[in-house]
């Protein structure tokens, strides 16, 4: 099949979404109770990208899929916090030349049979959907001489594991994982836009997406003028039924999720935080909750917290706001608002362009650095032309290369890394 031929199904996929964005939607909220708003806007925003995989033919000119037989097939695990956007990483992986094996959550299992459907009389065999349990899904994955390379997004705890397993196997592992992403705005900030930006960031799908804003560390100079602000847009967002087009926020989808964030909430109070709104979990509604005076030792400035939750800290200087950033275990993300010193600041919590080998798991660095710039625009093309991904425990690539099992962290393509320009 050539290029050509592959961006038309994509096209003709395209057009099948479209006619069933309502029951897209409906089928999201049903499954993992996220709001209309967002789960609109998340088909609406997968619609306007598919047609952008039709600019990625220089990108994978010459390229061969790591796929080198009829019964060869990539093996893909996918996160619960989305529906349609999740064609994207799917795609991707097909786009090369690749068969593909999917996995869906576990929660989201009729968005699975949904997509199923209609990638059936497009796609046949050449991705097939299981539904085996997560663990089962990765064993057999491993095992299977079938499969070179695996594709994981998940929890760095659930996936390191597997290290051992990947070398001897001589397989690859591609893994998307969390963040606990710093957003830090300058004194000399667009107040207004960065604020807009954090609301944005935070609240969608209630919090429950690794590239949320979690840490906010704002200058000393601004510091109580921005959590004013902030906590009263924070109040001003609305509960309620998700199927409500006015519906803000909604219960989390995992209780795992709700357990850990009252944890957070608990450590915090006992470390002097100020609990500014919210700070109320009822079943698995967890309130729009702003934590002030938050150091660095508390666990909420430490883990993925995958709520509405956001933590927020002062600064006096641009050492500090580095020090503060990079004194974490997770490098997916960061955000910076600001003129100068913002600017510096960014530049030096930037990794690489794209993935780069490393000695061990690299920590202070970011796959992605957004400067005085929407998730909106800063996001786009994301896992089509544009790379994502992180360094320290969010994200990584194991494989062994002449007999050497290595590491690589930084923004990484799902396309390129299931497929190779070297001789089998």
């Amino acid at each position: 099949m050539t290029f050509q031929e592959r961006i038309e199904r994509i096209e003709q996929l395209t057009e099948a979404i479209a006619r069933h964005r309502d029951e897209f939607v409906d089928t999201t909220i049903a499954d993992l109770g996220f709001t209309y708003r967002d789960c609109r806007r998340e088909v609406d925003l997968t619609l306007e990208r598919l047609p952008a995989f039709a600019e990625t033919e220089s990108l994978l000119a010459g390229r061969r899929p790591l796929c080198q037989s009829p019964q060869n097939e990539i093996a893909l695990l996918l996160p619960y916090d989305g529906s349609a956007w999740l064609n994207v990483a799917i795609l991707s992986i097909w786009l090369v030349g690749n068969r593909v094996r999917v996995k869906f959550s576990s929660k989201g299992s009729r968005i699975a049979r949904l997509t199923e459907q209609l990638y059936g009389p497009l796609f046949g065999d050449e991705i097939r959907f299981v539904y085996e349990p997560g663990k089962q899904f990765l064993h057999q994955a491993l095992e299977d001489p079938h499969v070179p390379a695996i594709v994981v997004f998940g929890a760095d705890g659930n996936t390191l594991p597997y290290r051992d397993a990947v070398r001897r196997t001589g397989k690859k592992l591609v893994f998307e994982g969390p963040g606990n992403d710093p957003f830090i705005v300058f004194d000399d900030a667009d107040l207004d836009a960065a604020l807009d930006d954090l609301v944005d960031g935070k609240y969608r799908y209630s919090g429950q997406t690794c590239t949320a804003p979690e840490r906010v560390l704002v200058q000393t100079g601004i510091y109580e003028r921005f959590l004013r602000r902030y906590v009263a847009r924070s109040r001003a967002l609305r509960s309620g039924d998700p199927a409500d087009p006015e519906t803000d926020l909604v219960p989390l989808a995992s209780q795992v999720a709700v357990r850990r964030i009252k944890t957070y909430l608990a450590d915090a109070v006992r470390q002097k935080g100020r609990i500014l709104t919210g700070g109320e979990v009822h079943g698995q509604m967890v309130q729009p909750t702003v934590i002030a005076d938050a150091t660095p030792r508390m666990k909420g400035m430490r883990e993925e917290i995958f709520g509405p939750v956001t933590f927020v800290t002062s600064f006096e200087s641009a050492d500090e706001a580095l020090s503060l950033a990079r004194d974490n275990r997770y490098g997916l993300r960061a955000t910076v608002w600001g003129g100068a010193q913002a600017a510096a600041v960014a530049s030096a919590l930037r990794g690489a362009d794209y993935l780069e080998e490393v000695a061990d798991y690299t920590f202070g660095k970011f796959g992605t650095v957004a400067t005085n710039e929407p998730r909106s625009k800063s996001w786009r093309r994301a896992l089509i032309t544009k790379p994502i991904g992180g360094y320290g425990y969010s994200g990584w690539v194991w494989e062994t290369r002449e007999g050497r099992f290595i590491l690589r962290q930084g923004p990484k393509l799902m396309s390129l890394e299931t497929s190779t320009t070297r001789d089998k």
